[in-house]
């Protein structure tokens, strides 16, 4: 087939060489698009897979309220748990009240576990708190948020962050228990918790009692630690550094370094006992202020009593001890004072709270309870046995006092009124007290004495006195002196009698010595008369008739 137009001239200008044939063009028929099209076709099937994957990838949403944001970035902040993203931040926003920030944050589809009602959500930064320094690596990382999984099967969307990270994950295995103080000392979040010196858990929280008595304290044992809280365990503060000073010497006992800088608890068993059946979760327990008191044996009802000094109270302080005779029946409560309207004069009542079973543990018999017809009567009969109160000193260089009970049978009679509550007990001054009312009897007794007229009338012996010795000097030395001379004269004639060669001496010599031949011819004589009794009738034999 011809072309009506002519052969087409080639590419250079020139005219068609008129033996070359006309070429056939065949148009081939499109059933396929083009593959131009291919590829916007994958990438708006991978954006659809993309966004089909979100959709199923992504969790929940939920609100975080925190009171500030401090740290926090939409889209750049995680949600973390283990160190594991579980979610992101979207928005932050504050609330309507402006009171705090609202932060929304998206979940994993893994972790719809942590939209529960008692999951846990807080800011982790860097933190120095009892329990050491916590999130360094936020410090080159930036802030995030961190979960605790709750256990709980009520779904939530709605949370109130934490201030500071929980000091025990739910996952932890262990016991929790509840104590009750009067004061939380120098407890806080993440106080360590001591059994035999060693670490075994820590405190979780605490609060006020709602009638303002006291504070109630969470702790968390670890497990297998958690063993040794028995029913029959005692609690006490650790907190500091405690000193003793008793006959055997000073005592130092503390649990470790970080006590005696952060505080601490501790626990154990009494001596000498079991622990007995491990404590159930919640268990309550009673914190003591230290060993001694937690280790102390039940005291039951108090006994509330008061006393009325009629002197200084100065270095007696609530809490100072009430003892007999060595052993602490209870405390001093309370110090006031009252005015006498019927003595004109002013009293000083002391309220204290006595413990009778401390006495029945160390007795053979047990008293009877407190504020009964038997307590009553025995009170009566020791009060008129000399039962008193008294008041002494028990250290000398900070000159505290303390209560002592005692029995003075010398003390005067005294009445006690056993139907007032608290019960009056009759009080007598203490021995220092004592001396110095007999020191100022004294005193006033010398006051009465007239020194001024004494004194006058010792002048005038005085004088008296001089004028004897003056009149003895004047006339009775002389007549002494010669009576003196006298004497003399009597006693030098006397020793000239008595010398050796005096005429009496040689007169008595002579005469002993006459006695002495006399004595001898005697002597003779009875010998013979012994030998011849006969010669008393006959003679003797040589004598002629």
């Amino acid at each position: 087939m011809s072309d009506p137009k002519g052969p087409t001239p080639p590419s250079g200008g020139g005219p068609l060489p008129p033996d070359l044939p006309e070429p056939e063009i065949v148009r081939p028929k499109r059933w396929l698009p083009s593959l131009v099209w291919i590829v916007p076709l994958v990438a708006a099937l991978i954006g659809v897979a993309l966004v089909v994957k979100s959709v199923a990838m992504r969790g929940p949403t939920i609100t975080i309220s925190f009171a500030n944001a401090e740290g926090l970035e939409p889209g750049k902040t995680k949600v973390k748990y283990k160190d594991v993203d579980i979610g992101s931040v979207r928005a932050i926003k504050l609330s309507p009240n402006l009171s705090h920030v609202l932060v929304t944050v998206e979940l994993t589809k893994d972790a719809e576990a942590f939209a529960v009602k008692d999951s846990r959500f807080w800011v982790v930064r860097a933190r120095i708190g009892a329990s050491g320094v916590t999130g360094l690596s936020t410090l080159l990382s930036g802030s995030y948020i961190g979960a605790d999984a709750g256990r709980s099967t009520e779904s939530a969307t709605d949370f109130v962050g934490l201030d500071a990270p929980p000091a025990v994950t739910i996952d932890q295995k262990g016991h929790r228990y509840t104590l009750h103080s009067e004061t939380l000392g120098s407890l806080d979040i993440g106080t360590p918790i001591f059994y035999r010196r060693i670490q075994v858990g820590q405190v979780t929280g605490y609060s006020l009692d709602k009638d303002g008595t006291g504070v109630t304290v969470h702790v968390f044992v670890s497990a297998p630690y958690d063993q040794y809280v028995g029913t029959n365990t005692r609690w006490w503060h650790a907190s500091g550094v405690n000193v003793q000073l008793d006959s055997n010497g000073i005592k130092v006992n503390t649990q470790s370094l970080a006590t005696v800088v952060v505080g601490g608890l501790a626990f154990q068993a009494p001596p000498g006992q079991s622990a007995g059946p491990q404590a159930p979760d919640s268990s309550v327990f009673t914190l003591a202020s230290d060993e001694v008191e937690a280790m102390r044996e039940p005291d039951g009802a108090p006994l509330h009593v008061v006393m009325y000094f009629n002197q200084s109270l100065r270095g007696l302080a609530v809490g100072a001890p009430v003892d007999f005779r060595g052993i602490v029946l209870g405390q001093v409560t309370d110090i006031g004072i009252e005015y006498d309207a019927k003595e004109h004069n002013f009293t000083m009542p002391v309220a204290m709270d006595l413990y009778p079973l401390r006495l029945s543990r160390r007795g053979r018999g047990q008293p009877p309870p407190p504020h009964t017809p038997q307590a009553h009567e025995l009170m009566k009969r020791l009060v008129a046995r000399g039962l008193r109160g008294q008041l002494r000193t028990g250290n000398l260089l900070t000159g505290q006092l303390y209560v002592a009970l005692d029995i003075f049978p010398k003390a005067a009679p005294s009445h006690t009124d056993l139907d007032h509550d608290p019960l009056e007990l009759p009080t007598i001054p203490n021995s220092l007290e004592e001396l110095q009312l007999q020191v100022a009897d004294i005193a006033k007794k010398l006051d009465k004495i007239p020194f001024d007229q004494i004194g006058s009338n010792l002048n005038d012996s005085l004088k008296s006195a001089n004028q004897l010795f003056a009149q003895v000097n004047t006339e009775l030395l002389p007549q002494l002196r010669g009576t003196l001379g006298e004497a003399q004269k009597t006693f030098s004639a006397a020793q000239a009698t008595l010398q050796q060669d005096s005429p009496l001496q040689s007169d008595v010599h002579q005469a002993m010595q006459e006695l002495t031949r006399t004595l001898q011819s005697l002597n003779s004589l009875s010998d013979y008369l012994e030998r011849h009794p006969e010669s008393l009738l006959r003679g003797k034999s040589g004598d002629k008739p």
